[in-house]
């Protein structure tokens, strides 16, 4: 079923919903290193469930606005 407000199925919103509920818990803190801007991103005890959660949230916020 696709939701009209939204755009989105009902798929869509359960994968969401399940990354997001695979993650561990909040709050989560974001600490910058300074000046050194490098291409990657390190996370420090981040599960695979939180990087796979971060990794989608680009093209899920979107969809979720």
């Amino acid at each position: 079923m696709n939701d009209k407000s939204t755009g989105m199925t009902d798929i869509e919103l359960n994968e969401i919903w399940l990354r997001c509920n695979a993650t561990t818990c909040a709050p989560w803190v974001s600490h910058g290193e300074g000046e050194d801007r490098r291409d990657d991103i390190e996370l420090t005890g981040a599960t695979i469930a939180d990087q796979d959660f971060i990794a989608h949230a680009r093209q899920d916020i979107p969809l979720l606005l």
